[in-house]
């Protein structure tokens, strides 16, 4: 009874300390998930807090339900007319602006450190992908005014590459643990499996979860329960059949954030809430998991390769997918640079490790690092190359 006092007490002040690290944070500037994240390792083995978290199993676990809650919270509002006018850039980036960027990282990775091809380019599908924590935490709490098509497509974007993320990094743990029995043929299957799967879903899931808030009379309260059940469901009913449990999760509450229903605005706020908690817990819980001093056999692979991802990978992938559609060079150069990376790969490092991979720690401590750079040089300088590339950003007024 002592020890479940103890943890409650713990759990709170974590998360009142996030909360005046985040106003603090905004305050300076700073991204918010990046204070999340350092207090999660001030609290850690290393830092002052002195707990011990090395459970890479629960961290898989309680990532999977946060980043579902995050997604589902994105989807809910999107609208469908950003979706229909930017549906193809966007789509375009998430797939093969992922695999353009991995490929990049993956052949640094194979030629300036000699890491085997199969490990090199699992380096490249584990930090590809953008986040949508990230990105969205960072554009609104900068408050800038910018270009529709820009904001829109970024935040899509990382709404739509972590099922290619996904896809890509089970394969290639697929080969390096079975290199004679996972061929082209099972990446194929899997690959249809993921995305057809997660279309249907995902599909199946918001017009059911629409049907049941059009046809069930509930009290208020209950409103939002009805919606986080149906957020789980379909990730984990997608997720139990080899399917994108992201994918699924996101089109689902993309069908039900546009329909007109009783208590669509209060799950709105709920999610909106809930959204924040996510990211609280799931940021705290990575900065726990990750152990300082174990990180230095990281450094140079990690600076390297966000050398490379910030200044090459993305840039020319962002610019190789938005050209056809006539963006301009300064609306590729800033989407390039607001490609941040947060919470997704992290998670996805956690696969090799869980699979028992080859070097599966140090690709952790690499994504960690890489993580931790690109929201401290990226992050902490949105509003002034947005200023600088004069994309109409302004702080909004209230």
């Amino acid at each position: 009874m002592e020890a479940s006092s103890e943890l409650i007490l713990l759990g709170g002040l974590l998360l009142l300390l996030s909360v005046f690290a985040g106003a603090a944070s905004a305050r300076l500037g700073a991204p918010l998930l990046l204070a999340f994240l350092g207090l999660g390792m001030l609290a850690g083995e290393d830092g002052p807090g002195h707990i011990r978290f090395d459970d890479f199993r629960v961290s898989y676990l309680i990532g999977s339900a946060a980043l579902a809650v995050i997604l589902f919270e994105g989807g809910l509002v999107t609208r469908w007319t950003q979706v229909r006018q930017l549906l193809a850039p966007s789509a375009l980036l998430a797939t093969v602006g992922v695999a353009i960027t991995a490929g990049i990282v993956g052949a640094t990775a194979h030629y300036g450190f000699g890491v085997p091809w199969v490990g090199a380019l699992l380096v490249g599908a584990v930090v590809a992908p953008t986040d949508a924590a990230a990105v969205v935490s960072v554009l609104h709490m900068q408050k800038l005014d910018l270009r529709p098509r820009v904001a829109a497509v970024l935040e899509l974007e990382s709404g739509l590459n972590d099922p290619i993320s996904v896809f890509a990094t089970l394969s290639l743990v697929g080969v390096m643990q079975h290199p004679a029995a996972f061929g082209w043929g099972h990446a194929g299957e899997l690959f249809g499996v993921q995305m057809l799967g997660g279309l249907a879903i995902g599909a199946l899931g918001g017009w059911a979860l629409l049907f049941l808030f059009r046809k069930l009379n509930l009290d208020g309260g209950l409103y939002p329960i009805l919606g986080l059940a149906g957020a789980m469901t379909a990730f984990g009913g997608a997720q139990i059949v080899e399917a994108s449990g992201f994918l699924a999760t996101y089109l689902a509450a993309l069908i039900l954030g546009n329909g007109d229903y009783a208590g669509r605005e209060a799950l709105v706020r709920f999610f909106g809430s809930f959204a924040w908690l996510s990211q609280i817990v799931l940021f705290l819980m990575l900065g726990l998991l990750v152990t300082p001093h174990e990180l230095p056999p990281a450094l140079v692979p990690a600076f390297a390769t966000a050398g490379v991802l910030i200044l090459v990978a993305r840039p020319v992938a962002v610019a190789l997918c938005l050209l056809p559609f006539r963006y301009d060079w300064r609306e590729i150069l800033f989407i390039s640079w607001v490609g941040l990376r947060g919470a997704v790969p992290i998670f996805l490092a956690i696969i090799p490790v869980l699979t028992g991979a080859q070097s599966g720690n140090l690709l952790f401590g690499t994504t960690f690092i890489v993580v931790m750079i690109s929201l401290l040089i990226q992050g902490w300088t949105v509003a002034p190359v947005a200023r600088w590339l004069k994309l109409g950003a302004r702080p909004e007024t209230d």
